[in-house]
């Protein structure tokens, strides 16, 4: 991912994958092309996403795979190699991780199977070029009908973000800081973006920002690490599974800031705190009415703000079915009426909105 800021605060993503040569050996000691195995029928699993084309993709992948209990899967059609361990399936292509759209469904459709989840192994670039770890949910709720979504997904659209998000980034925490890759690296959430399109809760694992920190294996060893063991293959608890039943309940709903969220985090990294969507301040455009309108006191501002925040409320809702979903705002990055009409609309979309201290 690429982010590039411009005037007025403006950030656009941009891809450029390369195809690169992996001394991935144990990947290729899995493969048998005339293998094909008997999938149970409807059984729940994760779906864990990988490309070649993405060193920062197939080296966590490997790094993964590398670990005891893999065998080799079947083929997704037309080429895609997959690999099971317990309930979890590692798939592997050789294109843009953020255009190939439904690998969810696809994989239902093949299999028999249902997926639960999908997470996805991607690289992360930044201006900055700063060394991050980075864990996010995807959607590109902004864009109008009709608009072409540079780097995937579809106008309006939020994936379920995946409530493994707050557990996974505070597990990632430990484990960077525990194998001295702190600070060096940050670790980070980033505001939600781009595709592909997904049905399922959905999150981003990253290594960022340039190729040297794509290419690190200390890096990759970590995402690994926290694959294994969050999603418990190595024999222990799963780490996120939400329950509404037990435990708190508290989701947050980000809305405003940077791209790194910076006053999210504070909440994010708080025991026992679940993260749904994050709209930093590039996904909430918001026409100032005194610029657009001949009666500056109209109550009206244009953009496609409301459709962003409803689009994220939604989604989070449905990710955390009996989950208290508390918006919270960062509120030095708005001025003081895109505050107001913010606050207003989450009053009347009936959304409640806490401060630092709701989050506990």
């Amino acid at each position: 991912m690429v982010l590039k800021t411009g005037g007025r605060n403006v950030i656009r993503f941009l891809h450029t994958h390369i195809r690169f040569q992996t001394n991935a050996t144990h990947i290729k000691s899995l493969i048998n092309a005339n293998s094909r195995v008997t999938v149970p029928n409807r059984n729940m699993v994760t779906l864990i996403v990988a490309t070649t084309a993405d060193p920062a993709s197939i080296n966590p992948a490997a790094a993964l795979l590398a670990k005891p209990g893999w065998t080799t899967g079947p083929i997704l059609p037309p080429d895609i190699k997959s690999f099971t361990n317990k309930q979890t399936r590692l798939i592997q292509h050789d294109r843009s991780i953020i255009k190939e759209d439904d690998l969810d469904l696809r994989w239902e459709e093949a299999t028999g199977e249902v997926v639960d989840e999908v997470i996805f192994l991607s690289r992360h670039t930044a201006v900055s070029n700063r060394p991050a770890l980075t864990v996010h949910p995807i959607g590109v709720l902004h864009l109008k009908e009709g608009e072409s979504p540079p780097q995937g997904g579809k106008p309006g659209w939020a994936a379920l973000p995946n409530p493994r998000i707050g557990p996974w980034l505070r597990l990632l925490m430990k484990m960077a800081e525990a194998r001295s890759l702190v600070p060096e690296f940050e670790i980070t959430l980033e505001g939600t973006h781009h595709g592909p399109i997904t049905s399922k809760p959905t999150m981003f694992l990253e290594i960022g920002s340039t190729e040297e920190y794509w290419k690190r294996q200390d890096a990759a060893q970590v995402m690994a690490l926290l694959m294994w063991e969050g999603l418990g293959l190595g024999g222990g608890e799963a780490m996120g599974n939400w329950n509404s039943e037990t435990g708190k309940r508290k989701v947050l709903l980000g809305i405003g800031g940077g791209h790194y969220a910076p006053r999210h985090m504070d909440i994010a990294l708080k025991d026992d705190i679940w993260v749904g969507h994050l709209l930093s301040g590039y996904s909430l455009p918001m026409e100032d009415p005194t610029q657009t309108k001949p009666n500056p006191g109209e109550n009206h501002i244009g953009g496609t703000w409301r459709q962003s925040i409803k689009a994220a409320y939604e989604a989070t809702k449905a990710a955390f079915p009996g989950g208290e979903i508390i918006a919270h705002l960062d509120h030095k990055s708005f001025k003081g009426w895109q505050k107001k009409a913010i606050t207003e609309f989450l009053a009347e979309e009936s959304i409640n909105v806490g401060k630092p201290n709701d989050f506990t």
